[in-house]
């Protein structure tokens, strides 16, 4: 159940994203989600997001800047390695020089240069670019 609720937000950003909305809301909405949301924030892709009432349903809205392109969730969460991470990202990722991949940790949600600076694997929950 939760990993679908992280894949229909983040397809519900680049819906709106595509048809050129400033705001989206998402509903229902989890940890992982603002998590994720906070990885997208600091990397500037989103503007601000704001959280709505988290101990119940909730939602959560989202200022758009434009900049997704592509924002995916892996359904399997796939287990990675520190030492495998680049190798992953450039199968995923279009280029070098700009996306991400959020990877869960024990250190908590990372990007994958986060990880690889603290020099941890985990599962893969989704990218974005």
């Amino acid at each position: 159940m939760g990993r679908r609720i992280l894949n229909d937000a983040l397809r519900s950003i680049v819906n709106a994203e595509k048809r050129g909305k400033a705001t989206v809301e998402l509903k229902p909405i989890s940890t992982v989600i603002s998590s994720f949301l906070n990885i997208m924030k600091y990397r500037g892709y989103i503007k601000n997001f704001e959280v709505f009432d988290p101990h119940r349903v909730g939602r959560i809205t989202v200022e758009l800047q434009g900049r997704v392109n592509d924002c995916r969730a892996l359904t399997y969460r796939q287990d990675i390695k520190a030492k495998d991470i680049e190798k992953y990202k450039t199968l995923k990722l279009p280029t070098h020089q700009w996306g991400y991949v959020v990877i869960s940790t024990p250190d908590g949600i990372l990007d994958h240069e986060e990880a690889i600076r603290k020099n941890v694997g985990g599962q893969v929950l989704g990218y974005f670019h």
